[in-house]
């Protein structure tokens, strides 16, 4: 053990020795010529060093140094910037006099990644192959290997020619490359933009031997969250992963092999595009759940959203929030292809399945050629645009309905669920604006419709017109049993502004027969409906029951929905029957008299 120790405190010794005869003998500013002239002559750009370089001896031997940049040929701002800068370079290779530097750490930096910090050719120059390579310059004798990348607390300017500014705040890079130019990356970063935060969380491998021509690699993972302005309150948050490459000269892009979720919902399939100018995004994804709900922030609130919301991490109010202005979408400048098939969904409380998704948008007009699903035994169908490049959204569709349950459709659309049934229809409707809130002020249009098996909320329309007979006449009655709805009422109806007009929708069941007219104000909140009731069955009085069973009966329902008035005058029907027959006996009796012989 003895021995053991001794020797040890001899090899620290030596190494001690080594590294002070090291910082005493090489001075690092010698190398401070040798390295600009490396990066000029390997890569064009022009590296400046500011203040003098000194050693770092523990853990690592390094150089530091002050300020620094890092500029592209003919640019007019550095691609880099940075307050200080750390080189971990190797040891023995500096025996020979030789700067081998292992790892590169930046702290405070700004990089650039805009059109005024990029390569710049002068004009007239030839323009090179896009599949050629960098020219490497011819080893002279002296080694620099970077094998480590570190950037920390860091600022990235990101742009594309035309394009807007995003600013990538506190930038934490680790990047390992080895001698197959084989690279494992980590990042961390966030953005903000029109009161919107971005936060990114990313680890994966990369393939750098054609940078910057090409570079392929696995995204192992990305962990984001997304919160802010026209976003629900939880935020939207989800990892991503797959195999993603990267073309440098056409600044397109693919992923394959995706894994995306988001809050509770998780999709794959695979994207590819373009960053330059136009923009293009094609996306093709297979969501086994998909919750509309959790992505939008005007989803309706759910029967737990109490819960939920206490739960959720406010930020201080300190602006009123920014208006949504059609010109901060990027779609505006984009060429987007989406196909998405989702097993299930759920929008606006609707739970769907087989969801069916295709649609294209060209600079801001969006085309759905398809969108398409099932919800219940129903189905549904409303392709149709949405017209982004005004100010004002414009939209059009052609909505194709089978079997549609009622109540959850009226309650998705922040209506009463008053009634009960299926509802089939195929309509043309056009308006501004894309939310409920603005379908039900600004759209309009018509369609056929067709509603089966109706029932309406603690409303037995049978049984209010036997009563109203009852209280006028004990001469008839009616002892059918009720249907308990309405079997099928159809005809056409018409949308102007939040104003639903009924022109004569008809129907009924087989002892009940209907012609329904009026205007229902979903803006207001008011109605004004009129049913005209033949219910068949009386019996007693003879004439009194073939009026009754032939006669329609008007139910009138009107005024706000919070305070339904109803008008049902059977009593006028029956007056007005027993006035006709005195007017027929007396008319009758008037002719009898007319014609008997005179005495």
């Amino acid at each position: 053990m003895r021995r053991l120790i001794t020797t040890l405190a001899i090899l620290l010794v030596v190494v001690v020795a080594g590294m002070t005869a090291l910082v005493l003998l090489v001075n690092p500013n010698d190398f401070r010529t040798y390295m600009v002239q490396q990066v000029k002559q390997r890569s064009g750009y022009q590296l400046e060093v500011s203040g003098d370089l000194r050693w770092h001896v523990w853990p690592q031997l390094s150089i530091l140094a002050g300020r620094m940049s890092l500029t592209a040929p003919g640019a007019s701002q550095p691609m880099v910037t940075a307050d200080n800068m750390r080189l971990d370079v190797n040891l023995w290779p500096l025996l020979s006099h030789q700067l081998s530097v292992s790892q590169v750490m930046l702290k405070n930096a700004i990089i650039r990644a805009t059109p005024d910090s990029a390569v710049q050719k002068p004009q007239g120059a030839p323009i090179e192959p896009g599949d050629s390579e960098p020219a490497i310059a011819a080893s002279n004798g002296w080694t620099f290997n970077i094998s480590k990348l570190r950037i920390a607390d860091s600022l990235l300017i990101w742009q594309q020619p035309g394009g807007d500014e995003y600013n990538f705040r506190d930038l934490n890079l680790n990047l390992n490359q080895d001698d197959n130019r084989q690279a494992s990356v980590e990042l961390a970063t966030r953005v903000s933009r029109n009161q919107r935060n971005l936060s990114l969380n990313l680890k994966g491998q990369m393939d750098v031997a054609h940078y910057p021509h090409r570079i392929s690699g696995q995204l192992d993972e990305l962990e984001y969250t997304l919160d802010g302005a026209n976003l629900p309150p939880q935020g939207i948050k989800g990892t991503l992963s797959g195999q993603a490459q990267w073309d440098g000269d056409q600044q397109q892009f693919a992923l394959n092999k995706l894994q995306l979720t988001a809050n509770d919902s998780a999709l794959d399939g695979s994207a590819e595009g373009r960053l330059a100018l136009p923009q293009q995004l094609n996306l093709a994804l297979h969501a086994t759940s998909l919750n509309l709900d959790n992505l939008m922030a005007s989803a309706p609130a759910s029967d737990n959203s109490t819960t939920q919301q206490a739960n959720v991490m406010r930020t201080p109010v300190i602006a009123e929030p920014r208006a949504h202005n059609n010109a901060d979408s990027p779609l505006n400048s984009m060429d987007l292809q989406l196909t998405l098939d989702a097993d299930s969904s759920v929008w606006r409380g609707l739970t769907l399945s087989n969801l069916q998704i295709d649609t294209r948008n060209q600079r801001g007009l969006l085309t759905l050629n398809k969108l398409q699903g099932k919800f219940g035994d129903g189905h549904f169908s409303i392709p149709g645009s949405v017209d982004i490049r005004q100010p004002v959204t414009q939209v059009a569709f052609q909505p194709e309905l089978s079997s549609i349950a009622i109540a959850p459709l009226l309650k998705a659309l922040e209506l009463p669920a008053s009634l009960q049934g299926t509802v089939s229809l195929k309509g043309d409707i056009s308006g501004a604006g894309l939310s409920v809130a603005e379908a039900k002020q600004n759209w309009q249009g018509n369609a056929e419709l067709e509603a089966t098996n109706l029932q309406l909320a603690q409303l037995n329309l049978q049984q209010m017109v036997r009563r109203a007979v009852a209280r006028v006449s004990n001469r008839v009655s009616n002892d059918q049993p009720d249907d308990q709805g309405i079997e099928q009422l159809s005809g056409r109806i018409s949308l102007k502004q939040g104003n639903v007009t009924l022109p004569d929708l008809q129907g009924g069941s087989s002892r009940l027969a209907l012609q329904t007219h009026g205007n229902v104000d979903v803006v207001k909140q008011q109605l004004d409906v009129t049913i005209n009731m033949i219910l068949r069955g009386w019996q007693g009085d003879d004439r009194l029951a073939k009026v009754l069973n032939g006669q329609p009966i008007p139910l009138r329902m009107y005024g706000s929905w919070g305070n339904l008035q109803y008008s049902l005058p059977v009593d006028d029907v029956v007056r007005q029957q027993l006035q006709g027959q005195a007017k027929t006996r007396l008319n009758q009796w008037l002719d009898s008299q007319k014609s008997a012989p005179r005495q």
